[in-house]
């Protein structure tokens, strides 16, 4: 049973700096976090700007339950500036590779694999389909059954695997996220094309659905799902590059 709790964030990324802040992230920030917070880096992926917002990042934090993410802001905020002071140097960099974004607290469904099991059964893609869905209120739960019990049908026909399904926290139980993990660019199409034409609705009860958007990730080179491991320090290099 998963007793995490992710942090979920899109980042809006300034000019030609998308790859340069995904590393970052992952190389300069991932090590630290995994050492002053027990948090975990769950991915890093840049948004196909063809499916969605550009140039945008998803990035997925994986913490030790909600006592583990108290503890987290505590460090962070725990001073008047609002900003853990050993990370200065780290903010002020970031600050150049992106302009601002939007969180989201997530809680997994209780068969939700944990990144490091996931990176054990080798679960990565080479595209994953995120997909934000708005349920009627007090139905996310209801909705995340539906979409796992009805996920063995994609991964029968072209290899989906739903990695990750979560409801939004702090907010009326009305918002679900969805992370499909796909083998190959071919496998996409093949689905796309079925739900385009109406012959292959995605999984998840419709009749809970007040909205329902997917987007295109590809992941980062340091992401977990694509190198089977956390990031370390030795993946860093300075603060910037």
């Amino acid at each position: 049973m998963n007793e995490k709790v992710y942090i979920h964030e899109f980042i809006s990324i300034t000019r030609q700096n998308r790859a340069r802040y995904m590393h970052h992230m992952a190389a300069n920030w991932s090590p630290i976090a995994q050492e002053a917070r027990q948090q975990l880096c769950y991915g890093v992926w840049g948004v196909v700007g063809s499916t969605g917002h550009w140039p945008q990042v998803v990035n997925i934090w994986e913490e030790d339950g909600f006592d583990g993410l108290a503890a987290s802001f505590r460090l962070e905020l725990g001073n008047a500036r609002l900003q853990d002071p050993a990370l200065e140097k780290w903010w002020a960099a970031a600050a150049d590779l992106r302009s601002g974004g939007f969180d989201r607290l997530i809680v997994p469904h209780p068969d939700t694999l944990t990144i490091e099991e996931l990176c054990a059964e080798q679960a990565g893609g080479e595209v994953y389909a995120h997909e934000l869905v708005k349920v009627t209120p007090g139905t996310a739960r209801r909705f995340l059954d539906t979409a796992l019990d009805g996920a063995r049908g994609v991964l029968g026909r072209a290899g989906w695997r739903l990695a990750g399904a979560w409801s939004t926290a702090m907010r009326d139980d009305d918002e679900c996220v969805l992370l499909w993990s796909i083998p190959t660019w071919e496998a996409w199409a093949a689905v796309e094309r079925e739900a385009a034409g109406g012959r292959g609705p995605m999984p998840g009860d419709a009749a809970l659905v007040r909205g329902r958007e997917r987007i295109l990730l590809v992941d980062s080179p340091l992401s977990p799902l694509r190198t089977g491991r956390q990031p370390s320090r030795d993946d860093r290099t300075d603060w910037v590059d």
